[in-house]
Formats: structure tokens, sequence, C-alpha cells
């Protein structure tokens, strides 16, 4: 869904976590020291460590922030490992809906699809059966 650019965006201020995801890696946020692009520390102005990033971020639009915080290593090296174990967990359903299925010669190796489509077949023949 677009928001046009008349529509109040309602953010909520970053979390812990993304104050500290690395937006100074891509550019405009914060340094080590806490110091913006302007290069006086957040504590200098009277502000908090973490408002100082939170402040030179304010102009950027929902999905720039979002597009920031995942540009960073610590996210990236996060996502692939959650997707790794999806995929696991997918491969090992395939596995054991494979185990059910009756084929000749029955350690044949089947793709993805082919599993579904015999799981199909299958299901329909034991309905068949059962009608009769």
């Amino acid at each position: 869904m677009m928001l046009n650019s008349d529509a109040v965006e309602l953010d909520l201020p970053p979390t812990h976590s993304e104050t500290e995801s690395g937006f100074s890696d891509c550019g405009g946020g914060a340094g080590p020291d806490g110091a913006g692009p302007g290069g006086s520390a957040g504590q200098a102005r009277g502000l908090e460590p973490g408002e100082a990033a939170r402040k030179d971020l304010q102009h950027l639009s929902r999905e720039e922030r979002r597009r920031r915080r995942r540009a960073t290593a610590k996210y990236r090296t996060a996502h692939a490992t959650r997707e790794r174990i999806r995929v696991e967990a997918f491969n090992l359903a395939f596995a054991e809906l494979r185990k059910l299925l009756p084929t000749l010669p029955p350690d044949k190796k089947l793709s993805k699809i082919e599993i579904l489509r015999l799981a199909i077949c299958y299901i329909s023949y034991l309905n068949h059966v059962l009608d009769v």
C-alpha cells in the first residue's frame, strides 16, 4: 500500500536494537562515538546517546530506514540463518511425505513437484478405494 505525501506516518521511535543495527555503516547515521553527520555528539546537545541517531534518521521515510537496517551485515546474517532453517524444515516435510508415497522403484529420487503430484494422485486413489 502506498501512502501519498499528505498522509501522516505513525512511526514509533526505534527500539534499542534498531539504533544499534549499524546505520553508520550506510552513511548518514551516528558514528561509533554517537556523533551524527555534523560531528557533534548527541550528549553535547543534551540528547541521550541513542537519540542522536534517531534525530539524524527522522528525515528518512519508513522504507528508507527499513532499507538501511536491512543493509547491515548483522541483519543479513540473521536473515540467511532463518532462511536456511526454513528451507531445511521445508525439505524435511517433503522427505516425510515422500516416505508415505508408493513408487517403483521405492528408492526413486523424486522432485518436489513430482512428490506433490504423486501425493494428489495417491489421495485420489485412496478416496476411490474408500468409496467402493
